[in-house]
């Protein structure tokens, strides 16, 4: 079945399949694809924004690299009252990882909560044990930039 997986009211995941799926695009109202992989087509329709994101799904690629600029244009959108929609060959790997980024960024979710959203909207959901140790490593990092945050907020506030 062709179907999109809503995580939140302007993000969506799936697989490839359904992504070029014109008719479900526009019926989403679909306005930014993330295809994350070094194959897969674009749905080509002159309304829609993309990015690719050239990894195959393998625990051994780089996907931490592509956290923020993905973050970024899928916050774009949405601040733009668009919808993004994230996808991959199975949308079960790569797609999943993108998403839980995501969340973590952009909603200050742990990642065991962010990956239990994107899990919920899509329950296929498996990122491999490479993107998932990236999600950790990247999970440290956020951590470390919120409590650097809040000290330069005290400072600021104790003067």
């Amino acid at each position: 079945m062709l179907q999109f997986c809503k995580i939140t009211d302007s993000l969506l995941i799936s697989n490839s399949r359904a992504a070029c799926n014109k008719e479900l695009l526009t019926q989403e109202g679909v306005t930014f694809c993330i295809n994350v992989s070094r194959q897969q087509p674009f749905p080509g329709l002159h309304h829609v924004r993309s990015l690719r994101v050239p990894v195959f799904d393998d625990p051994l690629e780089d996907l931490y690299k592509y956290f923020e600029q993905c973050n970024n244009a899928i916050e774009d959108t949405v601040q733009s009252g668009g919808k993004c929609l994230v996808y991959c060959k199975n949308g079960r790997s790569r797609s999943a990882a993108i998403c839980t980024a995501y969340l973590m960024r952009h909603q200050n979710l742990t990642l065991k909560d962010a990956f239990e959203t994107v899990k919920t909207a899509r329950p296929g959901v498996e990122p491999n044990a490479g993107f998932w140790t990236q999600l950790q490593r990247y999970e440290e990092h956020l951590q470390t930039q919120h409590q650097l945050g809040h000290s330069s907020e005290k400072m600021i506030s104790s003067k």
